[in-house]
């Protein structure tokens, strides 16, 4: 069990997770309930023998971390692979309910152990459904579509699926019953931004590149704004959602309100874009902060509060 910190957080939780999964318990000093789950916690660790990593945030002290994972109550614990949440849960849950929450999420041996793998004959592995298939899940997403036409947020995850992977002229069509409460829905708002960056891309890309030539205008004058944009827009279409970040960051440096909030408005569709969908858990909703949306929120507001 190790304790946490925003300086440690990184090495500690987000690079550990890319071998282990790493449990995050929310806790405080005054906590009861956090005195009966923390040893419960710390015992399945030794029980389940590296096969999860057990980290504990003090709330208290570290109130830029708990603000990020948006805990409203502890104690809270959030489940990381790969550098994302992926599950949590809130309260003293009972060592059986425990178990079954890490045993939906662990391996089921530790990261190194030697393990005799069954045989499998070729035609088993090739008939086996792979759990990350992409037509599987593009079926997925546009059957919660019709099956809900009216649920927003299964639009915009099926948009948006559909223009990850370049099939703008479906994501379209799946955008058009919608299209009239973009003012409305602010998800719709950035999927509408995010097609006009592809259109405009696809109406102004030449020979020398997407963003090549805003690159030499903007040498001649950085406060040329257009060209900026221009190139911020060229790189969201390009899905380089942190470059269009940092060139619309350049325009808010400079001037905050040019073109009516253009380049906020922008930069906020692309960090709603990026961000994770939130989790869904027994007693409420505990959103999947990824670093990258964090960092970019935070340096967004030192920008516009300066």
């Amino acid at each position: 069990m190790i304790n946490v910190t925003v300086q440690n957080f990184d090495a500690e939780v987000i690079e550990a997770s890319a071998i282990v999964p790493v449990l995050v318990d929310f806790w405080a000093p005054w906590c009861g309930p956090c005195k009966v789950i923390g040893p419960l916690l710390e015992k399945l660790e030794t029980d389940y023998a590296g096969r999860f990593k057990l980290v504990k945030v003090d709330s208290d002290q570290e109130q830029e971390l708990s603000q990020a994972f948006g805990i409203r109550s502890i104690p809270t614990c959030v489940m990381l692979v790969n550098g994302k949440p992926v599950d949590g849960f809130m309260g003293a849950l009972p060592e059986g309910q425990l178990k079954a929450f890490l045993d939906k999420h662990v391996p089921e041996h530790a990261p190194g152990a030697d393990v005799l793998e069954a045989e499998v004959t070729s035609v088993e592995v090739s008939d086996a459904p792979a759990a990350d298939d992409p037509l599987a899940l593009r079926e997925a997403l546009h059957q919660a579509v019709l099956k809900t036409p009216d649920d927003d947020d299964a639009r915009f995850d099926y948009v948006k699926f559909l223009l990850l992977n370049d099939e703008v002229d479906d994501a379209k069509v799946a955008f058009a019953p919608v299209i009239a409460k973009t003012a409305l829905v602010r998800k719709f708002d950035a999927l509408q931004r995010w097609m006009n960056a592809i259109d405009f891309v696809s109406n102004n890309a030449d020979s020398t590149g997407t963003w090549g030539s805003f690159d030499a205008q903007i040498a001649q004058n950085k406060r040329n704004f257009e060209a900026r944009f221009g190139k911020a827009q060229c790189l969201m279409a390009s899905q380089h959602w942190t470059a269009a970040m940092d060139e619309l960051l350049e325009i808010l440096m400079r001037d905050k309100t040019w073109s009516s909030e253009l380049a906020r408005k922008t930069y906020i569709a692309i960090l709603d874009i990026i961000e994770p969908a939130k989790i869904k858990v027994a007693d409420g909703q505990i959103p999947p902060i990824d670093p990258t949306v964090a960092t970019y929120r935070r340096r967004l507001s030192s920008v516009v509060l300066s």
